[in-house]
């Protein structure tokens, strides 16, 4: 099943493709961490370094005063030392693994110490407790609560999203299991994929984890594959306390709040240091996040108690069979995300994965607010089990989807009620997601045809079709044609000749984009949505004089800025890494597109992609597995590589590259082969 390499034990080899895509074969795993360190190293070392160095909550002390802010936060989240503590807890095995991942790391840069930035190497040496600081900073604090929100002290859901569809033979052409995985993330900082093959006994894995992390967060071996998207799940709570001095009322009773002392050094400009003393404190609940005089808000995070999640992922990687990896997904390590699976043996799951409270009262609404904590019978302490988690398995249609929206629209007709599980555990209704036309959209996709090839879901991955404009373009282009001024006929005549989509050459897009985004704070539908209509509602335009107002607006500002009314999308909205500056392909989720991209407009009267499609992959569990995939922006950071965004242009394209697995096949595009 394996090719091994004829090399020793402690000697695994890397080979690595023309994409910058590196292949690990080793004898052993301790190894295969290692060359995994190594190879995240080479492609992304400034990067990887700096992340670490900020979740260490010594940014500030490395490299100024603008880290303050970063120190603050994972000092006040306990970052640093609660990831002492889960790196005692880890399993003698994944202490093991973690530090080897560390140790590839620090080797790499003192091999090549002139391809890492002078002002980085002062975080060596990294260790594995550094590793797993970094996946708490990234996934505990940032994708299951954000910073910018606890600051409004609200607890709203992460604006990180994701495609990801599952077929079961049935719906397949070729009658096997097909997997789409399509995050969608920033192109910066923690949030960039990696992609990776990882070679060794008992292991084949290809798929893509996110910079700095030690294992494949997506992925396929032989056997099986999944990958995951961002639940709407309420992981964490922020309570209100009423404060007398340094004490808290509980249960009728006051009790201190546990106080420590942080010292942060600040780096000056001189090279000398400031200091700054920060106090945290904390309840029962969990650590104060804000106090005004007497009213106190704790945070209570879930999953904190849980410090498997990387063994659990590795795990999953290792996984054979659906048995295997059910078995593997109840150790409920990992605090949220959806898991859509599908395998050889002709199966597919969906599950509503996550550490979600058991709450003795209240329902999604109320615990996305603030919460009563002066009493015991808010205060949640455990979580519900696997066996009460959302869960489809096979279900009657041959397909599942997750487009971030709730379980209850996984498949149609729905499997799952939501009636069916506490009100807390997610929105009730699709109307409620923020991105309800990417999911009726994703829906659409599926259902129009009666069976799918690996291509078919390819080019459907790279539809850009706006959904919304089938709810309100031919009422706004006959009303315009009717009511406008010239300019507002002339924009129309633009639109009705528009192929609806946000393609390079798709003349209309800019036009539309800019009208529809301006009028959303106005309120763009008449009719919102309805239970009884989930997938064609909402629908209707709200204000017809001021659509029409707003388009005739947008039209002199385009016809002004770009010198024509039917600029072409990719003309004006560009993707940029490294040296690359290509059309771009994609629009917003929120207009219906299922190519997501986000962009903000830039100094030059432009606009730049900063967030959408990242990693994305097509799996057919074929014999031999058939399987494309792209990682958008390049497998690489570093100033010099050549991998910085030189996947751009098969994306414009609307096209996947085949994820070569087979050694011989990589050989044949081998751009580098090392041995350590």
């Amino acid at each position: 099943m394996f090719n091994f390499p004829s090399v020793s034990n402690n000697s695994p080899e890397i080979l690595w493709d023309t994409w910058g895509v590196p292949h690990i074969y080793a004898q052993n795993n301790t190894s295969l961490f290692k060359a995994f360190g190594w190879s995240q190293t080479k492609s992304h070392g400034n990067l990887l370094l700096k992340l670490y160095g900020q979740a260490r909550g010594k940014a500030a002390e490395y490299w100024g005063i603008n880290y303050l802010e970063s120190d603050q936060y994972v000092r006040t989240m306990g970052i640093p030392k609660r990831a002492q503590q889960w790196y005692q807890e880890q399993t003698p095995e994944m202490q093991q693994y973690l530090d080897s991942f560390a140790q590839g790391i620090n080797d790499y840069v003192k091999q090549h110490p002139d391809e890492i930035a002078e002002d980085l190497k002062v975080v060596l040496p990294i260790t594995g407790t550094d590793i797993l600081a970094h996946f708490q900073r990234v996934i505990y604090f940032h994708f299951l609560i954000n910073p910018r929100n606890l600051k409004a002290l609200k607890n709203l859901p992460s604006q990180a999203g994701s495609n990801a569809w599952v077929i079961a033979p049935q719906k397949s052409l070729n009658n096997h299991s097909i997997l789409l995985a399509n995050p969608h993330l920033p192109w910066s900082d923690f949030y960039l994929w990696y992609e990776a093959q990882l070679i060794a006994p008992g292991i084949n894995l290809y798929g893509a984890t996110l910079v700095g992390m030690p294992v494949l967060a997506i992925g396929f071996n032989d056997n099986l594959g999944w990958t995951f998207t961002i639940n709407p799940i309420d992981g964490a709570d922020i309570y209100q306390l009423k404060l007398q001095e340094e004490n808290y009322l509980f249960d009728g009773k006051l009790q201190p709040l546990k106080q420590d002392i942080e010292t942060i050094k600040i780096r000056q400009s001189s090279g000398s240091f400031t200091e700054l003393q920060m106090g945290v404190k904390q309840s029962i609940h969990g650590v104060i996040i804000e106090q005004q005089k007497d009213i106190g808000y704790a945070l209570r995070v879930a999953g904190l108690d849980r410090p498997g999640s990387l063994e659990q992922l590795w795990q999953m990687g290792r996984g054979q069979n659906l048995t295997e990896f059910q078995t593997i997904l109840k150790q409920l390590q990992l605090p949220l995300f959806n898991i859509l699976y599908a395998d050889k043996d002709k199966n597919i799951m969906y599950l509503f994965n996550g550490l979600i409270p058991i709450r003795s009262q209240g329902n999604w609404e109320n615990w996305g607010g603030i919460i009563v904590g002066d009493t015991s019978e808010t205060l949640w302490k455990d979580y519900h089990p696997y066996e009460q988690l959302p869960r489809i398995v096979n279900p009657k249609s041959a397909w599942l989807q997750n487009t971030n929206d709730p379980p209850w629209t996984s498949t149609n007709p729905p499997n799952l009620k939501a009636e069916d599980f506490p009100s807390y555990f997610a929105p009730k209704y699709l109307g409620e997601v923020r991105d309800i036309l990417r999911s009726q959209r994703s829906i659409q996709l599926l259902t129009e045809s009666d069976q799918l090839s690996l291509d078919e879901v390819i080019n459907k991955k790279f539809s850009s079709k706006l959904l919304i404009t089938d709810r309100l373009l031919d009422i706004l282009i006959s009303t315009s044609k009717a009511l406008a001024n010239p300019i507002g006929i002339e924009a129309a005549e633009v639109l009705e000749k528009w192929d609806r989509q946000t393609n390079p050459d798709s003349r209309g897009a800019v036009l539309f984009m800019l009208w529809a985004t301006t009028l959303e704070s106005k309120g763009l539908f008449s009719k919102p949505w309805n239970p009884e209509t989930p997938l064609n509602t909402p629908t209707g335009l709200a204000d017809i004089n001021t659509a029409v107002a707003v388009l005739e607006g947008i039209a002199a500002q385009v016809q002004l800025l770009y010198g024509s009314l039917d600029i072409p999308w990719g003309e004006v909205v560009r993707m940029r890494v490294g040296d690359q500056d290509i059309p771009a392909r994609g629009g917003p989720g929120e207009l219906g597109s299922f190519q997501v991209l986000g962009i903000q407009a830039t100094q030059d009267k432009k606009f730049q992609v900063i967030f959408g499609d990242s990693f994305m992959m097509a799996v057919e569990f074929s014999d031999p597995i058939q399987a494309q995939g792209l990682t958008v922006y390049g497998n690489a950071t570093q100033p010099n590589s050549p991998h910085r965004g030189d996947q751009l242009s098969l994306y414009g394209q609307g096209k996947m590259r085949p994820l070569w697995r087979d050694r011989t096949t990589i050989q044949q595009h081998l751009e580098l082969k090392e041995t350590l």
